[in-house]
This record gives structure tokens, sequence and C-alpha cells, in this order.
């Protein structure tokens, strides 16, 4: 249905979607009982402000990915969705930027994530966390990406960390001009140039929920350091045989590189167990050098 979803504006692509099924729920229920409005939130963030100057107006609407420069893109629209599956984990799933994936767990409390590329996704979660109040804190939320992070502590703050300088510095214009000068003023949002595939502990520290937004060789140990217990990580792994035969779970849907999404959950006692959810085609995780290749 993605080439059914082109729109005239970013309201009517938005609404293409959830009327072509790619985006499967209107709202998200949060662990503090707050309902996010999960489809306002994307139509309150304007695509075309996320994509270069002189890309064009009528091409920001469309279903399909478009360069931002740098080997980096954002991703179709369609790689966009978003869930409230029937189980008490309420899971958000978003993939923007380039590979962004996110997925958010609700019942948990901090979420870190890897990568803010164009802004974008930073841009929707800052409507979904600073939503309508709860009545406790805000949970604290992350993504990961190629390199990048992305996450909201307990005050709401979001930051967005970007291993290329000109990204972020271009995420930073994207943001203005979608309206949120004054949300990075006064520090809800924050850009930064790093490397997401080793976060700084000074960002959050421990995280209930990471995800990974680029394709690893293996599970990232230094992220998994920083899963909370309990905690959730998504991330996108290389799979050959013998990394498969070590894998509980199979789902037989490897994407075209030979990838796949693997949920990771740390329980309270520590253990470790893993869960492959399906196959998907991501850029790898990697260092600026070898991006800008």
């Amino acid at each position: 249905m993605a080439w059914r979803s082109h729109g005239k504006t970013n309201s009517e692509l938005v609404q293409n979607l959830f009327t072509n099924g790619l985006i499967k729920s209107t709202r998200l229920v949060v662990s503090f009982g707050t309902s996010v409005r999960v489809l306002e939130a994307m139509k309150k963030v304007d695509r075309a402000n996320y994509l270069p100057a002189g890309a064009g107006i009528s091409y920001a609407y469309e279903d399909r990915p478009q360069a931002i420069g740098f080997n980096a893109t954002i991703s179709a629209p369609h790689m966009v969705t978003c869930k409230c599956p029937r189980k008490p984990a309420a899971v958000l799933e978003a993939r923007l930027t380039r590979s962004w994936f996110v997925k958010l767990a609700c019942d948990l409390e901090s979420r870190n994530d890897v990568g803010s590329g164009s802004g974008y996704m930073v841009a929707c979660f800052h409507h979904l966390v600073r939503g309508p109040a709860p009545d406790s804190s805000p949970p604290a939320i992350g993504f990961v990406l190629a390199d990048r992070l992305s996450q909201v502590n307990m005050t709401g703050e979001i930051v967005g960390i970007e291993h290329i300088p000109e990204l972020a510095r271009q995420s930073i214009d994207n943001l203005k001009k979608d309206g949120f000068g004054p949300s990075l003023e006064n520090s809800e949002i924050c850009i930064s140039s790093e490397d997401g595939r080793n976060p700084d502990p000074g960002h959050g520290g421990a995280w209930d929920v990471i995800h990974v937004g680029a394709a690893a060789p293996t599970i990232p140990d230094s992220l998994l350091i920083q899963l909370n217990a309990p905690g959730r990580m998504f991330v996108p792994v290389y799979i050959d045989q013998s990394y498969r035969s070590v894998l509980s779970h199979r789902s037989n849907q490897v994407g075209e590189d030979n990838q796949a999404i693997y949920q990771i959950d740390k329980h309270s006692d520590g253990s470790i167990t893993q869960k492959e959810l399906y196959g998907v085609r991501y850029v790898p995780l990697t260092s600026q050098e070898a991006q800008l290749k």
C-alpha cells in the first residue's frame, strides 16, 4: 500500500499511511496512563522541514526515501508504523531517517535510541513525550541509529546525538524551521555530535529501552551494559549460519542483506534472552569515516 500513500500535504500523507494500514493505531497508551495521539503527533511534524533546501515541496510528501547528504537519507514515510499491541508492553514502531527504526516499549520508564539524523524523529518524540500532561514525570526515551543517539530523560528533555557534525547542525536548522526554536533554547531538545556506538553514560546511564537503527555484526556489548534490568533492546544484526545456530527464536524473515531485528530482554535477575522479530535491510553500524567513504 506504500505507493498509494503519497500526499499533497504532510497531513494528507500521514492520513493516507493510516488509511492504508501502515499506521496501525492512532493511540499509544504509555505506562503512566496517558493516551498519546500518535497520528496527530506525526501530523504535527512536517516532513518538508527535514529535507535539504531545494529538495522541492512536492517530493517531501511522496512515500519514498530522500537523500539528506553525507550518505544518509530520510526514509520513505511508509517505514513509519505505529502500533498499540494487545500485550501490556505497548510498542511504538517507526522507521525514519535513513535506517531509523524506533520501538518504544511503553511498560518501561527510560528509553535510549542511537540516532538523530535529520531531526525528524526527535521532533516526533517531542510531541509524543510532551503531549497531554501525565500524572507523573515523562519517561526517559532513546533511539539508536548508525552511531547516533537520541534520548529523553525523566524531565522530558530530548537529546539527539549525530556522529556527522554537519548533519547535527542541519538537524538543528530543521528543528528550528519546524517551530522547535524555543524547545532548543530551553533545552527540552538538545542536539550533540557524538559516536553513539558507545554513548556517554552522562546522557542517562542505564536505560529501560535501547533501540539500534543500524545493523551491527553482533549484539553491541557497550549498549547491553547500559541496559537496565529489567530492560529491552531492539537491534538489527547481520546473520550468518554460525550465529544463526545459537538463536532460540527464528522468524525466517531475514532481509536482503541477511539482517534481522532482535529483541533483547535483560531480566530483573540480570539474565538475558533474545528473540528474532523480522528481517530488515539496514545500513551498517559503523564509524563516521566509513560512512563518508
